[in-house]
C-alpha cells in the first residue's frame, strides 16, 4: 500500500519551539498534522494492517534547510494517523517492524510517500 501526503510536516524544531511558547500551542500543531496524515490514510482505512508492517518514507523536502533527523520526527504523525483511521491499532514493537527514511528534494512538489509493506505471518 501506499499513500501520498501533500506538503511537508512541522519538524522537531517547530515543534520545541511551540512546546516551549505555550503547551496548549504544541498539542494544537500536534493535532493539525496528526489530521493531516490521518486524511491521507482515509483512502486505504478499510485495508485493516493486522500484522506487523514495514514503513518506507521518503520524504520529497522543498529545500535542505531542514536536516534529515528534524524532519524524520514527522514519522510520529504519520503513525498516529495511521492509528486515529484505524489502519493500524497500535504504534508499538508489536506492530512496527522497521521504519525506513529517504530523502529527496522536490521544490515544487513537496510530499511525503509512505509505503506500507505487511508482514505474512
Amino acid at each position: 500500500m501506499k499513500i501520498v501526503i501533500q506538503g511537508e510536516l512541522i519538524d522537531l524544531n517547530k515543534y520545541i519551539n511551540a512546546e516551549r511558547a505555550h503547551r496548549l500551542k504544541a498539542a494544537r500543531l500536534k493535532k493539525q498534522q496528526t489530521d493531516k496524515c490521518a486524511i491521507a490514510f482515509m483512502p486505504i482505512r478499510t485495508k485493516k494492517i493486522k500484522n506487523q508492517f514495514i514503513l518506507n518514507i521518503t520524504w520529497f523536502c522543498k529545500n535542505k534547510r531542514i536536516d534529515p533527523d528534524n524532519r524524520a520526527y514527522g514519522v510520529k504523525y504519520i503513525l498516529d494517523g495511521m492509528q486515529q483511521v484505524k489502519l493500524i491499532e497500535n504504534d508499538g514493537f508489536n506492530q512496527v517492524k522497521e521504519i525506513h527514511h529517504y530523502f529527496e528534494i522536490d521544490k515544487d512538489n513537496p510530499r511525503i510517500e509512505v509505503e506500507i509493506k505487511e508482514e505474512k505471518q
